[in-house]
């Protein structure tokens, strides 16, 4: 109970010293609104239709542009991690995309998609599909030689030797990219929607500063924050619950 507390201990410690500092006079509360102005817009907000329409317009993006990169990213990295032909064949376009910032690509997804929907989907699939595709990649191909030679000793054919072998080591590999790529998806969907202008959380982030509601402006921060917090523990549930046979999650697990 004392570990599971600990957390909790720390969060409250650290709003308490941003609400001091700010009663006292060290930061403006003009710019730097204590946190319990923060937390009582974020409950005014909680009640209105409007706020749950932007998160889920935030959380459409996010959905859509992660699915792709993970149909993208998955079988394509599992290829290319399976064949050293393709690996050495592909890894020069990889390593030229791979920096490439996403936000760079918002003239090119205006001019393609407009400021809607597509443009977000595209810049999250953008960046989402690196982190999974390099985990996937490097999870094909980190494999003990002595299991693929014992299943080859056996007799075992190729295609179980993928399904059997194979892919349950480059399982673990994917998870944690599937984790990176989710905080990705959300960090790039709400900066679509602060520079573009898309529905979503982002957007009213941009018409608070606009307004001058620095409260409501960080409540929508907080917002953002709580809603990676909580994608990546759902993540983190469902990877521990799907890899309870591997070691790295025996302990959590007991």
């Amino acid at each position: 109970m004392s570990q599971r507390l600990q957390p909790w201990i720390g969060v409250l410690a650290v709003l308490a010293f941003i609400e001091l500092v700010v009663r006292v006079g060290v930061l403006p509360s003009r710019y730097f609104p204590p946190m319990t102005d923060t937390f009582a817009a974020l409950g005014e907000q909680v009640t209105e239709p409007e706020f749950w329409s932007a998160v889920a317009h935030t959380l459409e993006g996010w959905a859509i542009g992660l699915a792709i990169a993970i149909v993208i990213a998955v079988p394509l990295g599992l290829a290319l991690g399976f064949n050293d032909y393709l690996y050495r064949a592909a890894r020069p376009a990889i390593e030229f995309l791979r920096p490439v910032p996403s936000v760079a690509l918002i003239p090119l997804a205006i001019l393609i998609y407009g400021t809607g929907l597509q443009s977000k989907v595209f810049l999250v699939a953008f960046a989402s599909v690196w982190p999974l595709l390099i985990q996937t990649i490097y999870g094909a191909r980190d494999l003990d030689p002595i299991q693929l030679e014992t299943a080859r000793s056996f007799r075992i054919s190729r295609k179980d030797r993928i399904l059997q072998v194979t892919l349950p080591g480059a399982v673990p590999y994917i998870a944690t990219g599937l984790r990176i790529a989710s905080a990705t998806a959300l960090i790039l969907a709400i900066t679509a929607e602060l520079i573009i202008g898309s529905a979503g959380l982002g957007r009213e982030i941009n018409l608070a500063r606009q307004g001058g509601a620095t409260d409501l402006m960080y409540a929508l921060i907080v917002t953002t924050g709580l809603l990676g917090w909580g994608l990546n523990s759902l993540f983190a549930r469902g990877e521990r619950r799907a890899l309870h046979w591997h070691p790295s999650q025996r302990a959590v697990v007991a």
